[in-house]
């Protein structure tokens, strides 16, 4: 390190690994650790005497604090037997801990059966063996004699009493054992009887989306005891739902008509006065401005009525070869991916589904109107496919173009969400082509996924249900 030519602290500087050290850099790294490594490395100064000595923050002293997770190498917190026997239980599904249970009460059920059998067995033995037959065997013998004889009787009593109790324990035990299995099997069985209600509420809720809350419902047939009655919350949950989904889009669409009238005029007025061959050059530039505003307000408004109607339940469903629709959509923009120097490349195989030919060449079309739109300005590409992957329907439109964030993807299915855009910004449209694609597709009982392709650009996969 070298001092300044003006006097005053050496200010350390950073140096490469395998460079000279008295070259400069010329980019001053800085390091999250800037302020530890200061500490670590004195500041020095000339003292009266000539000495140096330190002049910085004196080093950091008691143990060290941890601020982040345990370092390697910690020793893992013991845990008692409890916690253990917790942390096994609550990695269990709902259906075994039915079955366990039943188990365990079964097995001290039939144990304490088993003590009660016990004890009353040998109550029962001890109270019906025959008393002692000879009575009078103290007149024939010594009183000695017979005290032994009378202790060896009730000793056999005792060791046939206990013998038959300890042979009935062991094979009231193996009897136990078999019917303990016998019984885990049938709590098995019943607890997923017990639990199918819920598993058909499962499916139902799963089932669901906007368009399909008018007839989806779980209808559980039964006793009215909770699960009925559950069930029937449920149902009637879905039922507000419906109402509030169909209030919505019974809104948007009326809207949507209420606006276009206006807008309708707008465009006729502002025609007829651009037609004046007495206007203004100023007022002529205005008036185009005026109808791009409002051909895009049409727009918008076009676009907010076609997703209002891909969210309602299909009112049309015929047989679609979606090769013939992705045919017809690449005819009609052709031109305009001629125009926007982008280079289309169809793939196309047949494809039968059952559906609204009329929505799923919107959705096509939207596909592949966001890829001309958002594509390289001079060498852009464009890939069409269709046709049968792995038993399902399959459409997919990829694009070259600008890098995509993968964090960003799902957002753009979102009504009005445009990548890098503002709300304002209205020349890639209003946000709401692949807003109506999801939706067309959801319609359809499919889905519809996005992932980044490499290089730049979107791919997009449209999975339907076969014909």
């Amino acid at each position: 390190m070298n001092a300044p030519a003006g006097g005053g602290e050496e200010r350390p500087t950073f140096v490469p690994v395998g460079e000279n050290r008295d070259t400069v850099p010329t980019h001053p790294m800085i390091s999250p650790h800037s302020e530890r490594s200061a500490w670590k490395s004195e500041r020095l100064e000339s003292g009266p005497a000539g000495e140096r000595k330190p002049n910085g923050p004196p080093p950091p002293t008691g143990p060290p604090a941890w601020d982040g997770p345990p370092p390697a190498g910690a020793a893992p917190v013991e845990r008692t037997p409890l916690e253990r026997l917790r942390s096994i239980v609550d990695r269990l599904s709902i259906r075994w801990r039915l079955t366990i249970t039943y188990a365990v009460l079964f097995f001290a059920a039939g144990a304490l059966l088993l003590a009660v059998i016990y004890l009353m067995v040998g109550w029962a033995l001890y109270a019906k063996w025959p008393e002692f037959p000879l009575l009078n065997l103290d007149e024939l013998v010594r009183p000695e004699v017979a005290a032994d004889i009378k202790r060896q009787w009730y000793w056999q009593q005792h060791v046939a009493i206990t013998g038959a109790q300890r042979e009935l324990l062991a094979r009231s035990l193996l009897a136990l054992l078999g019917v303990g299995i016998l019984a885990v099997i049938i709590g098995y069985i019943v607890a997923d009887r017990a639990l199918k209600p819920i598993q058909q509420m499962t499916a139902t809720a799963r089932k669901l989306s906007g368009s399909t809350l008018a007839h989806e419902r779980i209808d559980l047939k039964g006793p009215d005891d909770e699960l009925k009655e559950l069930a029937d919350t449920f149902d009637a949950m879905l039922t507000r739902l419906n109402v509030a989904f169909d209030t919505q889009r019974r809104f948007v669409a009326n809207a949507s008509h209420e606006l276009r009238t206006p807008l309708t005029i707008n465009r006729t007025v502002l025609e007829i006065a651009l037609g004046d061959p007495e206007a203004s050059g100023d007022l002529k530039a205005l008036g185009r401005t005026l109808l791009e505003v409002n051909a895009r307000n049409e727009r918008l408004i076009e676009g907010l009525l076609l997703l209002a109607r891909s969210e309602r339940e299909l009112s049309v469903r015929k047989p679609v070869d979606m090769k013939d629709v992705a045919e017809t959509v690449v005819d009609q923009l052709a031109a305009r991916a001629e125009e926007a120097g982008v280079t289309v490349i169809s793939e196309l195989r047949g494809a039968e589904t059952v559906g609204d030919p009329v929505l799923l060449e919107r959705c096509v079309a939207n596909l592949v109107e966001n890829a001309i739109k958002h594509n390289l300005s001079d060498s852009g590409r464009l890939w069409v496919r269709t046709g049968m992957v792995e038993g399902a329907l399959v459409v997919q439109v990829a694009n070259t173009g600008s890098h995509v964030p993968a964090y960003e993807v799902n957002s753009l299915f979102e009504p009005f969400r445009r990548l890098n855009a503002e709300r304002v910004d209205s020349d890639k449209g209003a946000g709401l082509g692949l807003s109506i694609v999801r939706a067309v597709v959801r319609a359809h009982g499919g889905n519809v996924t996005a992932v980044p392709r490499d290089g730049g650009g979107l791919v997009v996969t449209v999975r339907l249900q076969p014909r």
